[in-house]
């Protein structure tokens, strides 16, 4: 029996070290996810205005300007941007990105999957790994920009889509991101990155009639890189919250858990030792009963 204790006691002392590990890295995310947060929530208007803006002036736009990045072409070359995380321990976040990225190929492009049509542009470690592994066209100069995230890293992945698309190697170029809710919840994304949506004209909503100063070329020349460059960015930020959202919960769950099992672990080594205690207390007593019989 004391082997019996000896193990359960091993097995609480290891227990009790992953509880402190995932207790510690439920901190460091809570600190991260604070900095993530404020990012994005600031980002968050400034990006959409821009994003409703640039739609409106493809829309007003129509037969005025050749606009490279709104031009609709048949579909045969894809781009898909996948931000992903760099790092694991986050539950299902980064399975749930990829499930979602390989559903919008197969449901959206499937003759451009049967043809190898379909190139990924992963941002992030775990989205690289599973695409590269799998034998997936990829893109493999962008996805450690999570390491030192700024804007010109991001920029940069964003100016190989749109010269992608304006050189016509690809057609369409989606995104698929988390859109960061809280700390508990993430919103999966499969956005249309390229070419620029245009806003349907509805009984409700209209589209906006802007007066340009300078020319409407000159602006949208100047304009169009830019908001993409945010639209993707905020993608990003969204991204980075969600991450360490995920992770905060995933660890809030794992040290819950552990509690759970440690109760359990505490549960067997008592009744084990009592068992131990009693049979050491049956053999005395039989022993004293023998040797006065």
């Amino acid at each position: 029996m004391s082997g019996a204790l000896k193990e359960v006691r091993n097995r609480i002392k290891s227990v009790q070290s992953t509880q402190q590990i995932t207790k510690a890295m439920k901190m460091v995310s809570a600190a991260k996810l604070r900095r993530a947060q404020d990012a994005i929530t600031q980002m968050r208007p400034y990006a959409q205005k821009l994003q409703e803006m640039l739609s409106n002036i493809v829309s007003t736009s129509e037969g005025d300007v050749a606009i490279d990045l709104a031009t609709e072409r048949p579909v045969e070359n894809v781009l898909i941007l996948l931000v992903t995380s760099d790092r694991g321990l986050c539950g299902g976040y980064n399975s749930n990105l990829i499930k979602l990225a390989k559903s919008l190929v197969k449901d959206k492009y499937p003759s451009q999957l049967a043809a190898g049509k379909v190139r990924f542009l992963p941002i992030g470690k775990k989205g690289y790994e599973h695409f590269s592994k799998n034998g997936f066209k990829v893109v493999d100069t962008y996805w450690d920009i999570f390491t030192g995230l700024s804007f010109e890293k991001v920029q940069t992945a964003a100016q190989y889509a749109m010269n992608a698309f304006a050189n016509k190697e690809v057609d369409a170029v989606e995104i698929v991101y988390s859109e960061f809710k809280n700390a508990a919840s993430q919103v999966y994304i499969a956005e249309q990155f390229l070419p620029v949506k245009k806003v349907a004209e509805t009984g409700s909503r209209k589209k906006s009639d802007f007066i340009f100063e300078p020319s409407k070329e000159v602006l949208i020349a100047e304009l169009m890189p830019k908001i993409l460059n945010t639209q993707l960015y905020k993608a990003v930020l969204d991204g980075n919250a969600s991450e360490h959202g995920a992770r905060m919960t995933a660890m809030d769950k794992a040290s819950d858990n552990a509690n759970e099992l440690l109760k359990s672990l505490k549960i067997s080594y008592n009744r084990a030792r009592q068992a131990a205690i009693t049979t050491e207390l049956t053999e005395i007593v039989s022993g004293a009963a023998a040797l006065q019989g």
